[in-house]
C-alpha cells in the first residue's frame, strides 16, 4: 500500500497489529465519535465523495478516518507535521482498514510535501486540514482542483488564522468550516487537551521535575490557559506573556505573573510558545536566558522559536536525548530546544487524550457531513461550526458520561420569549 513505500514491507504486519491495538484502546474512550460512525454506516452521507485529510496520524485521528470511511468516503490521508505520525497507527490504517496513508515519523520537508501532493493527486471533493497546508497548496499550486472541491474543514487555531487571512485578501475559493471555533473544540481540546499533553511531552522528553520551576507560557489563548493551569497544578511558578490586554488582564486575575517576554526571558527555566505567530522567542531572548533554559513549542508550526537565529548564535549543537537538542552559546551558556521546536505534545508524546479528541473529531466528522449537504448554499467563506452540531456534540458527550441536565419548563420557555414582565 501507499505507506509501505517508506517502510520495509516485512515490518508492516507487526506494526499494523500494534497499531490496531492502540486504535482500539483510543476508540473505547471516544463514545461520541462511535455514535457518529454508527449513524454514518447506516446513512452513507459520503457515498461517492473523495476526502483528502492532512492531519496528525495518531490513534484518535485513525478513529476519525475510520468513521469517515464507514460513511462511504474514499479517504486518503497525510501527516500535518513531520514528527507527529505514529508509524504503527499509519500501518494499521493501511493494512487493517484499507485507508491510503502517506506519512512516516521523522519525514523530511521534501517527503512531507511529496505526501501532501499525493493526497491532492486523488482530486478530493472535501479537504480536512490541521494547519491549512492542503488548502494553501491547492491555492498556490493546484488550482486545477477548484473545479472538483466543494469545501473543507480546518481543525486548528493556526489554520483558521491562515484561512481568514486568505478570505480577507479575497483569495479563498471554496467554503471552509472552522472546526476550531466550536465551543466543544476550543474550550476542551485546546484548554484541557493541550494543557495536559504539552506538559506530558515535555516530561517525556526531559524527565524534569516541574515543581519549583519558572515556566513561561507565551500566549494566553485557550491553549495557553490550559498549559498555565496545568503547570501551576504541578507546582511550577508560571509567568504569562501576551500582546492582548484583555487576555493579559485575565491572566493577572487568574493569579499569574504577566511580563513582557524580554523580562521573562531572564527568569524562565522552561519556555512554552502557543501563539501561532513567528519568532515569539527570538535571538535577543536567547541572549538573556540563563544557562540550562529549555524552550519548546506547542503551536502548530515550528516558527514560534527562532531556531535559525539560535543556530547562528551557537558555537556547537548536539542531540543529548531523544527530542532534546543542546545549543552552546559563545559565553558557554546552554539552551535546550525540545522536539526540534515542533509540537512537543506530538513530537515527544501521544498528543491529546482520546476522550477530548472525541468531541473535536465528532465536530470534524459532522462538519464534513454538513459541507457535503450544504456546499451549494455556501460561499467562499470561513464558517463557524453550526450551533446545532456544537450543542449535539456536547449533549452526546454528557450522555456518554452519564450526566443529566435540566430542561426548561413550558412556563420558563414562555418567560424567556416574552418582554412584558419586569420588576
Amino acid at each position: 500500500r501507499d505507506w509501505s513505500s517508506d517502510v520495509c514491507s516485512s515490518d508492516l504486519p507487526s506494526l499494523a497489529a500494534r497499531g490496531q491495538q492502540r486504535i482500539e484502546w483510543a476508540e473505547q474512550d471516544m463514545p461520541v465519535l462511535r455514535l457518529v460512525r454508527e449513524r454514518f454506516a447506516r446513512e452513507q452521507p459520503f457515498a461517492g465523495i473523495r476526502l483528502g485529510a492532512c492531519l496528525h496520524i495518531t490513534t484518535e485521528t485513525a478513529n476519525l478516518l475510520i468513521a469517515l470511511k464507514a460513511g462511504g468516503a474514499e479517504v486518503t490521508a497525510c501527516a500535518s507535521n513531520p514528527l507527529s505520525t505514529q508509524d504503527e497507527t499509519a500501518a494499521a490504517l493501511v493494512v487493517e482498514h484499507g485507508i491510503s496513508v502517506y506519512a512516516i515519523k521523522g519525514e523530511d520537508d521534501a517527503t512531507y510535501y511529496r505526501h501532501l501532493r499525493a493526497v491532492l493527486d486523488t482530486k478530493p471533493n472535501i479537504t480536512m486540514d490541521d494547519g491549512c497546508d492542503l488548502v494553501s497548496e491547492i491555492h498556490k499550486n493546484r488550482q486545477d482542483l477548484f473545479a472538483t472541491i466543494i469545501g473543507g474543514t480546518e481543525e486548528t487555531t493556526t489554520g483558521v488564522i491562515r484561512l481568514k487571512a486568505m478570505e480577507a485578501k479575497d483569495v479563498l475559493q471554496f467554503p471552509i468550516v472552522a472546526v476550531n471555533e466550536a465551543a466543544t473544540k476550543h474550550l476542551f481540546d485546546n484548554r484541557y487537551g493541550t494543557g495536559q499533553s504539552t506538559l506530558d511531552g515535555v516530561v517525556r522528553a526531559t524527565n524534569i521535575l516541574l515543581a519549583g520551576k519558572v515556566v513561561v507560557v507565551c500566549g494566553f489563548g485557550w491553549c495557553g490557559r490550559g498549559i498555565a493551569m496545568r503547570a501551576r497544578g504541578l507546582g511550577a511558578n508560571v509567568i504569562v506573556t501576551e500582546i492582548d490586554p484583555t487576555r493579559a488582564l485575565e491572566a493577572v486575575m487568574e493569579g499569574f505573573r504577566v511580563l513582557p517576554i524580554a523580562e521573562a526571558a531572564r527568569e524562565g527555566d522552561l519556555f512554552l510558545t502557543v501563539t501561532g505567530d513567528i519568532h515569539v522567542i527570538d535571538t535577543a531572548h536567547f541572549a538573556a536566558m540563563k544557562s540550562g533554559a529549555m524552550v519548546a513549542n506547542s503551536g502548530h508550526f515550528n516558527v514560534e522559536i527562532n531556531l535559525t537565529g539560535l543556530e547562528a548564535m551557537s558555537t556547537s549543537h548536539r542531540k543529548v536525548r531523544d527530542f532534546v537538542d543542546e545549543y552552546v552559546l559563545a559565553d558557554g551558556r546552554k539552551i535546550f530546544v525540545l522536539g526540534e521546536g515542533r509540537l512537543i505534545n506530538l513530537a515527544a508524546g501521544d498528543g491529546h487524550p482520546a476522550s477530548v479528541m472525541d468531541m473535536s473529531f465528532a465536530n470534524q466528522a459532522l462538519s464534513a457531513e454538513y459541507m457535503v449537504k450544504q456546499a451549494k448554499n455556501l460561499n467562499a467563506h470561513v464558517y463557524d461550526v453550526p450551533q446545532d452540531i456544537d450543542r449535539e456534540v456536547a449533549r452526546l458527550k454528557l450522555h456518554a458520561l452519564g450526566v443529566s441536565i435540566d430542561v426548561l419548563t413550558p412556563e420558563q420557555e414562555r418567560y424567556l420569549g416574552s418582554w412584558e414582565e419586569g420588576t
